[in-house]
């Protein structure tokens, strides 16, 4: 049976402020996918696999859109953009709206992916975030797991590593949920039509995928969380943060990288300082009380002028 590995990177489109956290956040985002995310990706022992990228409409008139494509083509990997959202369930709508934007984005994409995928009768798609990482023979080993228990419909990483980009300093990461690292396999048909790829592997957020499909777990550790300052969820000062590790980075394609360099505002800077708990509570009422956080951050920007 011939099959296609998707690699699918959630752009813009996903989460609070309208899926976009500005142009700034862009730029900088872009930086860390150029600088760690591709060289991971060269680095795979098994090079077969197609980037499917998502983003908002709103981005296919953005210049930086096409400084990611032109970064992703040098490196000579293969991709596809789509501009309908992106096809991952968004846990920040209700189900109602978060279902009908996942066929969206999966309507709007199979039309150009569609192409890319060839005359592949078993699709393998797997989570790419845009600044995270795979251990080099991630490709390789997802598909081992599959072709060895073809009765699984997905798999994924228990657990991995945590890498601060500005430091390089690497960290163990053991998760307490299921992680955002893993892949479904779908037949074609499935694939391809929007409401039975929905209904197939919608699951609400990568916590419950084991919870809709029959799951494998991975227990090697896998991936490497990338904290660089502007992540939207994710802090090295975390309770999933374990101990320290040596000579890691080049099992990721990064054996000779550099620091990360991203200037943080005055405000960022202060809001990482804050203990876990604080900026987890933050980060809720950014989400879910707005009016709230632009007077308290301005707040704090006052006081630390003064």
């Amino acid at each position: 049976m011939k099959q296609a590995h998707v690699l699918h990177i959630p752009w813009t489109g996903l989460g609070n402020f309208g899926g976009f956290r500005g142009n700034n956040w862009y730029k900088n985002r872009i930086q860390v996918f150029k600088q760690f995310v591709v060289p991971s990706l060269l680095a795979q022992t098994d090079q077969d696999f197609i980037l499917w990228c998502g983003f908002r409409y709103e981005e296919k008139s953005s210049p930086l859109t096409w400084e990611i494509k032109k970064i992703i083509d040098d490196a000579g990997l293969r991709s596809v953009f789509t501009f309908g959202g992106v096809a991952i369930w968004d846990d920040k709508h209700s189900d109602e709206v978060a279902k009908e934007r996942l066929v969206n984005a999966v309507h709007v994409g199979m039309g150009d992916l569609i192409n890319a995928l060839g005359d592949a009768e078993e699709i393998i798609w797997t989570l790419q975030p845009s600044d995270d990482l795979y251990h080099y023979q991630a490709v390789q080993g997802i598909k081992a797991v599959f072709a060895k228990h073809p009765e699984l419909q997905a798999v994924g990483f228990t657990k991995g590593y945590v890498c601060d980009y500005k430091t390089l300093e690497v960290r163990e990461w053991n998760p307490e949920t299921n992680p955002p690292f893993y892949s479904i396999k779908f037949d074609r048909e499935t694939f391809v039509d929007p409401l039975k790829h929905v209904n197939y592997a919608a699951h609400k957020s990568h916590e419950y995928v084991m919870d809709k499909l029959k799951y494998g777990k991975m227990n090697d550790r896998g991936f490497l969380v990338g904290i660089h300052g502007q992540n939207i969820s994710t802090t090295f000062n975390h309770p999933y943060t374990g101990a320290v590790c040596e000579n890691v980075l080049e099992n990721f394609g990064l054996k000779n990288t550099q620091p990360l360099v991203i200037p943080l505002s005055i405000r960022k800077h202060l809001f990482k300082r804050l203990p876990f708990k604080a900026q987890k509570k933050l980060r809720y009422w950014a989400g879910e009380k707005k009016w709230v956080l632009q007077p308290l951050f301005r707040w704090i920007y006052d006081v630390a002028r003064s």
